[in-house]
């Protein structure tokens, strides 16, 4: 099995010099038409284009793959809590969903040097040999190119979704097949693979004659599913949600297996989309449905017992997603009715959130709150935008409103809303990066980006 299998490569964003030049070049003796703000939804003119700013952005990076990876994870690495000093390097791993006809993978993947989208004066350091020739600039490009490594395991059937767990010093990831089993799979191996050339090459011939095997697997969800998560309080512990409405609990033994509870928890009433552990409760865990419940639940009771709390009609349609916030007892859920809700667990049975934004023109795919700013986090979904928010900012009364052509719609987005992100097609999922301040990677249809912007 080669890396040609899923035809990587690895794309850094464009210079948009050519696109900026045709938009500042006019007749002569007419003035440049100005520059604007574009707000997704708004209909282009047949002359008009998008271009991307890039200035707005600290790093932006793109990725694709032969078949889209609608779900993937970040992996935990031991090169520092927090890393700002570019290049940056960052470990994930991830599902493909391919045509039937297709193998199905998932890709351990390694991406390093990712540079600044844009050099500034403090880069110095980083190019002081390449930057005493001020001829050199192919190599200098050259230097800055991006770089992604791939290790591949064969994957029966589609990934629905996938979440990785460092327990001690070994990486495990979860894996939700559409055929209905979970997988738990040691990614070892893979992951020294994709540090050297030649552990990579042989790794390549190795899983060629002998397919990689999980370390274990579960196949008593009734049907196929979307929602699981590794807990982080206590370690090996795992929740799956299935299509049916079951969560099964997962407990870690001795003999590096997992026990899983035949039982699943009572509650919902159709098929369980997101789960999410407490941070800080090893036994509560989060859960929301296509029957538009969220609710709470306590592991230790009985699994008829086990519900603690339940929010009925949370979202006017399914709800897709929710995240747990590390700090703060806050929960932020997305469904198919665009709508973004921030729940605060200490007023939950009064079944009202504490925000709601409605800025989505589609269904909320993903949600995820930063790991390092509770006030802050970022959305995306199936309009094709990643939306960051920051719920500590309120609107300037006394602000001076300037008298612009799109005013009155920049005036009416909610002063929350930090900055739109756009040029995937079809998001799935994000993932803050735990160790990269401020960096976000996301999966779409169209691939993956990596990036970091001003305003976050």
């Amino acid at each position: 099995m080669e890396n040609q299998e899923v035809e990587m490569e690895y794309i850094e964003a464009e210079d948009d010099e050519d696109s900026d030049d045709m938009e500042n070049d006019s007749d002569e003796g007419e003035p440049n038409k100005p520059k604007e703000v574009y707000l997704p939804g708004k209909p282009l003119d047949k002359d008009e284009e998008l271009v991307c700013d890039e200035s707005a952005y600290v790093m932006l990076h793109q990725a694709s793959t032969g078949a889209p990876c609608l779900s993937f994870d970040i992996i935990p690495d031991e090169l520092g809590e927090t890393r700002e000093k570019f290049p940056l390097t960052a470990y994930m791993v991830a599902g493909t969903q391919a045509a039937r006809t297709h193998v199905n993978n998932l890709i351990v993947m390694k991406m390093d040097n990712l540079h600044k989208t844009q050099d500034d004066d403090n880069d110095d350091d980083n190019n002081e040999e390449l930057e005493d020739d001020e001829d050199d600039v192919p190599n200098r490009e050259q230097h800055k190119q991006p770089n992604m490594t791939c290790a591949l395991i064969k994957h029966q059937g589609c990934v629905n979704r996938i979440r990785a767990k460092r327990i001690g010093n070994t990486v495990f990831a979860a894996s939700w097949s559409e055929l209905g089993r979970v997988n738990i799979w040691n990614l070892s191996k893979q992951l020294q693979a994709i540090e050297d050339a030649q552990l990579l090459k042989q790794y390549e011939r190795e899983v060629a004659n002998e397919p990689v095997q999980p370390v274990y697997t579960f196949s008593g969800h009734q049907k196929e599913g979307f929602a699981v998560d590794w807990s982080s309080c206590t370690e090996g512990v795992l929740a799956t949600g299935d299509c049916k409405r079951d969560i099964h609990i997962w407990s870690p033994q001795e003999d590096g297996s997992w026990k899983v509870d035949q039982r699943p928890l009572v509650g919902h009433t159709a098929s369980v989309e997101d789960l999410q552990w407490s941070p800080n409760e090893s036994s509560v865990l989060a859960s929301c449905s296509v029957d538009k419940t969220i609710r709470i639940w306590d592991c230790r009771a009985a699994p008829q017992k086990a519900c603690m709390l339940t929010c009925d009609n949370a979202h006017q349609s399914d709800i897709n997603v929710i995240s747990w916030n590390r700090t703060e007892p806050f929960i932020a859920s997305g469904g198919d009715d665009g709508f973004l809700h921030i729940w605060d667990l200490r007023q939950f049975q009064t079944k009202k959130p504490i925000a709601t934004f409605k800025h989505h023109t589609d269904h909320v795919t993903t949600v995820e709150w930063n790991p390092r700013d509770a006030t802050v986090l970022a959305s995306g979904g199936d309009d094709d935008q990643i939306a960051l928010w920051d719920l500590a900012v309120e609107k300037d009364a006394d602000q001076e409103v300037t008298q612009s052509q799109n005013d009155d719609e920049i005036n009416n987005l909610p002063p929350q809303l930090l900055f739109i992100h756009q040029g995937q097609k079809e998001i799935k999922e994000l993932h803050w990066h735990p160790q990269l301040p401020g960096v976000i990677l996301s999966t779409a249809n169209s691939g993956f980006n990596i990036f970091r912007t001003i305003s976050v």
